[in-house]
């Protein structure tokens, strides 16, 4: 999870933990620092000067998802998988400030807390009102969170993190960032997963493992008991 932070410019305190906690802040969603929703850029709490345009940007996520949902669940059902499935819950202010410090154009950063990586692509897709596409086989989720999943009829792509974020970044500037995390112990198995476009029906699409298309869309109801 993330740390609580202060933003840079005006000077507002960011809670660790909250569903939408940009309603009763200064900034707008569209200019919101976000920790733990959403940073459409440009931002005037952090002002990284990378405005969320489309056209190519590139969307990283830092490693596999699905685990720590999947490891509470089995804890609090008494679930036995014949491996152990341990959480990914991790501070993100080390990485997160690794990036910033390294001068690389940031367009936008979420965490994948509640309701996943879909519902984080998702959000972002809507307030931007840009269309994002997402390679279902370079999501990186381990096998025994894909089998779990599987038995338990759950969707990874909505099961909740404590320790992943995405970073939406030019194309230009892929290979350094995918480097940058790949060097932090937190980005070890980071992975590219999609682009933004620009198009008027500003949705989610997913390319699946069988060459098929599918819209990724909001939740409905909740896949597993709430966490935070």
């Amino acid at each position: 999870m993330l740390s609580p932070i202060r933003c840079i410019s005006p000077s507002i305190p960011i809670p660790p933990c909250d569903i939408e906690p940009w309603r009763s802040w200064p900034c707008p969603p569209s200019r919101s620092v976000g920790f733990p929703s959403t940073v459409p850029f440009p931002s005037p709490c952090l002002g990284f000067g990378a405005p969320l345009n489309g056209a190519g940007d590139v969307i990283l996520v830092n490693g596999d998802i699905g685990r720590h949902g999947i490891a509470i669940m089995a804890v609090r059902e008494g679930l036995e998988f014949e491996s152990a499935i341990e959480s990914d819950c991790a501070p993100l202010n080390g990485i997160v400030g690794m990036l910033i410090a390294s001068g690389i154009k940031i367009r936008c950063m979420r965490d994948l807390t509640r309701g996943g990586l879909a519902s984080a692509l998702v959000e972002i897709a809507e307030v931007s009102r840009l269309q994002i596409q997402i390679e279902q086989v370079n999501i990186p989720v381990r096998e025994d969170v894909k089998g779990a999943c599987e038995i338990l009829g759950f969707d990874p792509l909505y099961v909740a993190n404590e320790g992943k974020l995405i970073a939406i970044v030019p194309a230009e500037d892929a290979d350094t960032v995918f480097a940058a995390l790949r060097a932090h112990p937190q980005g070890r198995d980071a992975a590219l997963i999609g682009h933004v476009t620009r198009d008027p029906d500003h949705f989610v699409q997913m390319r699946t493992g069988l060459g098929g298309r599918r819209v990724v869309d909001w939740l409905t109801g909740d896949q597993l008991p709430r966490i935070c």
